[in-house]
């Protein structure tokens, strides 16, 4: 996998607050249903970015950690847990080496942000973090590139621009997070995987794709031609206000050992 410009991608924090979709209510429910999130519980979102999960559980009557490495996320996702009156505690270090103290949750989640880290490394210290039996839920929510659709012909001009990107296709996340909880102790409760099409603007969905990794590693002239072909792309193919994106919820929820 490529690495990513960690200034580049912490710079687009304000697309990522306003131009992407939320995780899927409706999946946050279901985990609600597997013991993640219940009124009064202590749960920690790693790699929480704008806080889409964080907030969500918040919201839902949790006791909320937010984690991120990067400090824009945070400010971002503190400015729209202000709007929305929702109370959540903030953290800025890495999912493998929090600073935070054994035993601390009964939950951890992670969002949209597991293929960043050393899976393995941050499965040991989720175990770490949670009390005996405490639960780990580890969700993604990718655009699916379905030939013909928006994120289809989205992906496809991503790959013109940029051929070394790695992260396209149909992407099976689950697999390898899988093997990673099993070999720190967790064992496995739950799988599902979800495909849902999600309304976007057409300019959200716009600055959504202009703030992807795939795109903020490009040099900034580069960056700026794809989003003008982008543009194109979308005033012809896909003319007005909004569009549907075909996407896929994945998510496992695990219980530490005790």
């Amino acid at each position: 996998m490529p690495a990513v410009d960690g200034d580049r991608f912490g710079s687009r924090a304000a697309d990522y607050a306003h131009h992407r979709a939320e995780f899927p209510a409706d999946a946050v429910d279901r985990l609600v249903g597997h013991g993640v999130g219940r009124p009064g519980q202590r749960l920690l979102d790693i790699g929480c970015g704008t806080g889409t999960l964080a907030r969500q559980f918040a919201a839902r009557g949790c006791l909320v950690t937010g984690l991120d490495v990067d400090g824009r996320m945070l400010e971002a996702a503190g400015s729209l847990a202000a709007a929305e009156g929702a109370e959540v505690a903030w953290v800025e270090a890495p999912a493998e080496r929090t600073g935070l103290p054994d035993g601390s949750f009964e939950a951890v989640a992670a969002a949209q942000c597991w293929h960043w880290f050393d899976g393995l490394a941050a499965a040991v210290e989720v175990r770490r973090l949670l009390v005996p039996g405490g639960l780990l839920a580890i969700g993604n929510f990718d655009w699916l590139p379905v030939p013909g659709s928006v994120s289809g012909e989205s992906e496809s001009l991503i790959q013109a621009h940029h051929p070394a990107w790695d992260l396209g296709g149909v992407r099976e996340p689950l697999p390898e997070a899988i093997e990673q909880v099993k070999k720190a102790g967790f064992t496995v409760l739950e799988t599902w995987v979800e495909d849902v099409d999600v309304p976007y603007a057409t300019e959200s969905w716009r600055r959504r794709i202009g703030g992807s990794a795939a795109i903020v590693n490009l040099e900034p002239a580069a960056a700026e031609a794809f989003d003008r072909e982008l543009k194109a792309l979308l005033d012809e193919r896909f003319p007005g206000d909004e569009v549907e994106a075909p996407h896929r919820v994945s998510v496992l929820v695990a219980r530490a050992p005790g």
